[in-house]
């Protein structure tokens, strides 16, 4: 299938088209300039902000993945109408487009809609957002329901582990699960003290997944045009000390020079973050019809990657 993504030059999104491609697809980034560097995949710059623009450059395509986010949260804070229009806005654009061309929209959300008094929360929660990314993400999902009630796909994501497909990582651990596994690696095989950040300012439980699953999942969602929340994550929710002793047990690295820290000040996020994060993911395996995905798989096919620069995924596309 043509498939549309937008957000291709992100970490997520470099992830999910990189895997639509591996696994066939003719994929085409939406972009709103030029890339610096080449990507293995088509281009095509469109205006965001604008519905005819985003409709036009999206014709012939079977769905678009909406993947793109503006992730300057305290810029965002400082400007509540255009972080509103960077995220509702445009999520209902993008839908707007796709409903024109009769492409399958699906719409990546997070597990921080969540207000993180739950644990392993299903499919059907609407959300609980305890801070102003949660909140936007949360309208983004309700966008989707209004626009594309019977077609569209909001996938929620938690916990993402994996490396950028195209760039060096663009930060290191933050009082998410973003990069965290990935810096921890890095730090120990460097030899290298690594502060594992704990306190109530931190997410410290979650359904951590690999971004190159999520892309795979995501695939599916498409091949069976697949319609409704899905919850594209791992099987086992961890806490935050444990996973950082769990990748070291897979990657074979010295725990010992693992500590238990409060965040830096300036890397706090600008607003409550949910503690427990995790989501369920019994209905999204029966509907996706998806295999198990325990997190020590999830680490092992996540380690190869980074030995051989090779994806690797645990779910596999459906063929005829």
């Amino acid at each position: 299938m043509r498939i549309a993504v937008t957000g291709s030059t992100g970490f997520v999104g470099s992830n999910v088209a990189s895997v639509l491609s591996l696994y066939g697809h003719d994929v085409m980034g939406l972009v709103r300039r030029e890339p610096e560097s080449p990507v293995p995949w088509e281009t095509r710059l469109v205006d965001f902000s604008d519905i005819d623009s985003l409709a036009a450059g999206t014709v012939g395509v079977d769905a678009i993945v909406h993947c793109a986010i503006a992730n300057d949260f305290n810029k965002l804070l400082a400007d509540p109408p255009a972080a509103y229009d960077a995220y509702v806005g445009m999520t209902s654009r993008v839908a707007q487009a796709a409903k024109r061309n009769n492409a399958h929209i699906v719409y990546i959300s997070t597990d921080w809609i969540m207000d993180g008094t739950g644990h392993l929360e299903p499919e059907n929660h609407p959300g609980n957002a305890i801070n102003f990314y949660g909140y936007l993400k949360a309208l983004g999902e309700q966008v989707i329901r209004d626009l594309a009630p019977t077609s569209g796909a909001i996938c929620r994501i938690a916990g993402v582990m994996g490396r950028h497909q195209l760039a060096e990582s663009p930060r290191s651990q933050d009082v998410g699960f973003g990069y965290f596994v990935y810096s921890l690696v890095e730090a120990l095989q460097a030899g290298l003290p690594f502060d594992v950040w704990m306190g109530d300012r931190v997410n410290l439980i979650t359904t951590p997944s690999l971004a190159a699953e999520i892309g795979a999942q995501v695939e599916r969602v498409i091949t069976l045009g697949a319609a409704g929340t899905f919850h594209l994550v791992g099987d086992d929710a961890i806490a935050r000390w444990d996973l950082a002793l769990l990748v070291c047990d897979v990657f074979e690295l010295d725990a010992g020079l693992l500590r238990q820290t409060e965040p830096p000040v300036d890397q706090l996020f600008p607003a409550a973050v949910p503690m427990d994060s995790s989501l369920g993911n019994a209905q999204t395996k029966k509907v996706l019809q998806l295999g198990s995905t325990p997190l020590v798989e999830l680490l092992r096919v996540f380690k190869n990657e980074l030995e051989t620069h090779q994806l690797g995924t645990l779910t596999k596309p459906i063929r005829p």
